[in-house]
């Protein structure tokens, strides 16, 4: 099957409704990342644990005191097993966090998650094995699917800033529900995760004026 990218996606999903029409023709095609490599898929589950509930800079400076701990590229489950807990603390970890990462490393280790697998399974089963670790929680995962293996069918009911920008380009008077976006979101399938894209972007942008009545 030809995998298709997120520019031609952002095409198919604006013929698909006309609001999302409107946000393709004013942000352009969806852009993000490169997916990291296999080898950085350990870091990247490492980075998003730290980054939880942390403003941006803040969460910055402590994942570069946790990547300084062992070296560039070194950042692997071995080496955290080895590290004593303590000096995760000392890099501006919680001791919760700390005690996620390292508890990311040995599902890493024991093969109970096995990280070079996760792009050929389907995106229910990564979220079932990625909750099982300790500090990683569905968003966590939804967010992993989108901009660590590409997934375009994602759709993070739970996320803040999807419900806002939502409701800012379908002019409700309120942010859907969990449970309403969830509703809302079968007629972008499967460019759902696409579609939160949009709404990220309607939700941040300085003016309103580019979203339109549903």
């Amino acid at each position: 099957m030809t995998r298709v990218g997120h520019s031609d996606a952002s095409v198919a999903l604006a013929q698909l409704d006309p609001v999302m029409s409107a946000l393709v023709a004013t942000h352009g095609p969806m852009r993000i990342a490169a997916p990291p490599k296999v080898e950085q898929r350990f870091e990247r589950l490492a980075e998003s644990i730290v980054y939880q509930q942390l403003a941006g800079r803040a969460a910055a400076t402590i994942w570069g005191r946790v990547r300084d701990l062992f070296g560039p590229g070194s950042l692997k489950p071995q080496a955290v097993l080895l590290a004593p807990i303590e000096q995760l603390r000392a890099a501006g970890l919680s001791r919760a966090k700390a005690a996620a990462i390292i508890d990311l490393a040995h599902h890493v280790d024991d093969g109970r998650l096995e990280l070079t697998k996760l792009g050929r399974m389907s995106d229910s089963d990564i979220i079932d094995e990625l909750i099982a670790v300790r500090g990683i929680g569905p968003w966590t995962a939804q967010m992993f699917l989108m901009f660590a293996l590409g997934r375009l069918d994602v759709w993070p009911t739970g996320d803040l800033g999807v419900r806002n920008g939502y409701g800012i380009a379908y002019r409700l008077a309120d942010p859907p529900s969990s449970g309403e976006l969830a509703e809302f979101g079968n007629r972008f399938r499967p460019y759902r995760s696409v579609a939160a894209w949009y709404c990220w972007k309607a939700a941040d942008s300085p003016s309103h004026g580019d979203s339109v009545s549903a």
